[in-house]
């Protein structure tokens, strides 16, 4: 079951600096090699935690999100950096706009929880994604923890390991913080 999303009004708490104990957006731009060639997407992209310092190194930056005040905020953010690198896409994660195999480098933070049926989430990553691609999701471990949703709304990383393997070969498990994994993803 999917869980609740998270509400724009709340986009504030997105950039907390408490956040950076869990995982630092350097550490995303470290583990996928992200360079200033690259062609970057942030599926649920928010107000931008990620997207931001990801655009100060790659070429482009995709961001996604079903909100549309999530966007405007992250283009008030990127302003404030002077970041104009990023194409602002209005969509679900599950049929993005971005061109079949234009993607070298990708990113889904905290928002797999979210969504209904992951299984059109890994095919529409597997279809942006150029043939030697890397992919990153982060989420919640399910375990309790002060910051994240309820622990019935997370997906434990085993779950998920053994979900992305249906679409993806390539896959490695990483811990940022007790409570919080990724996995990279590659075609």
């Amino acid at each position: 079951m999917a869980g609740h999303r998270f509400h724009h009004s709340k986009a504030e708490k997105l950039l907390n600096p408490k956040r950076r104990e869990l995982i630092a957006p350097e550490e995303v731009v470290s583990l996928l090699h992200i360079s200033e060639r690259d062609v970057v997407a942030d599926l649920g992209a928010g107000n931008g935690y990620f997207t931001v310092p990801i655009a100060k190194v790659a070429k482009t930056v995709y961001a996604v999100d079903v909100q549309q005040e999530m966007l405007d905020f992250l283009k008030q953010h990127a302003e404030k950096e002077r970041v104009e690198n990023i194409s602002y896409i209005l969509s679900d994660v599950t049929a993005t706009t971005i061109p079949s195999q234009s993607v070298d480098q990708g990113l889904m933070a905290f928002v797999l929880h979210e969504v209904a049926d992951r299984e059109a989430v890994f095919a529409e990553i597997a279809r942006i994604m150029k043939p030697n691609g890397a992919f990153l999701l982060v989420e919640w471990e399910a375990v309790e923890s002060d910051m994240g949703p309820p622990i019935h709304e997370r997906i434990p990383s085993q779950q998920l390991m053994d979900e992305v393997k249906k679409t993806f070969a390539d896959v490695a498990l990483v811990h940022f913080h007790p409570s919080v994994y990724g996995i990279v993803m590659k075609k």
